[in-house]
């Protein structure tokens, strides 16, 4: 790997993941809004910052999200579902990702290995929800995954040794989870030496896939 975009530099996973690639010796280009100005819930923001850009990266990797709304938590029950706070976590969640994967297939070597990875959940598997509640994040995740699935079997078409995967990173102790302190949460480093890891062991068979941090499938 020679080559990384990074993108969510300034979140604890992004920011941990960089550094790493980059004590590998891999040339980073970090974005985030904070150092960029990239706002995933503005079109035309997502465009300048993207358009910018010029690859090929051997790994491109989306590190960004949202739990909940400014001012608001993950919803327990129906009750508690506001429109406009579940559009604005849908727009960072899936939407944001969505208009960064319109980029990215300019971004890739037409030959060659490279990793796709956009960073999702567990909660947003339909398939292993058995708690409830969470219904813009789960919803939110679950659509990134799909848009990860659909962008992986396009790509695929014209980088025929492109890998695009949706990773769930595990509970990781960063601002984005400092509210929830009953979960077992791991160092953003650690988290990011587990993904990295992954990433590595990727074929091209796992090109569409879902994994978590330990490299194991997770259902859709």
């Amino acid at each position: 790997m020679r080559n990384a975009l990074v993108i969510g530099a300034s979140g604890g996973i992004g920011a941990a993941v960089a550094a790493a690639l980059t004590s590998r010796s891999v040339d980073v280009v970090p974005l985030s809004r904070r150092a960029d100005g990239m706002d995933l819930t503005e079109a035309a923001s997502v465009e300048r910052v993207m358009a910018g850009l010029s690859g090929p990266f051997d790994l491109i990797l989306i590190a960004t999200g949202v739990l909940a709304s400014a001012g608001c938590r993950p919803e327990k029950s129906l009750a508690e579902i506001d429109a406009g706070a579940m559009a604005r976590v849908m727009a960072i969640n899936a939407i944001g990702p969505a208009l960064i994967l319109r980029h990215v297939p300019r971004l890739l070597p037409r030959r060659g290995r490279s990793v796709v990875a956009v960073l999702t959940a567990r909660l947003g598997s339909i398939g292993d929800n058995a708690l409830g509640g969470w219904y813009s994040y789960r919803a939110s995740k679950a659509a990134a995954n799909q848009i990860v699935r659909t962008s992986a079997i396009e790509i695929g078409r014209r980088h025929k040794d492109a890998i695009v995967v949706a990773l769930h990173p595990g509970t990781v102790a960063t601002t984005f989870t400092k509210d929830y302190p009953g979960h077992r949460k791991v160092a953003p480093e650690l988290a990011a030496a587990n993904l990295l890891g992954v990433i590595e062991g990727l074929t091209a068979e796992d090109n569409g896939g879902f994994r978590d941090w330990e490299g194991n499938a997770v259902q859709w």
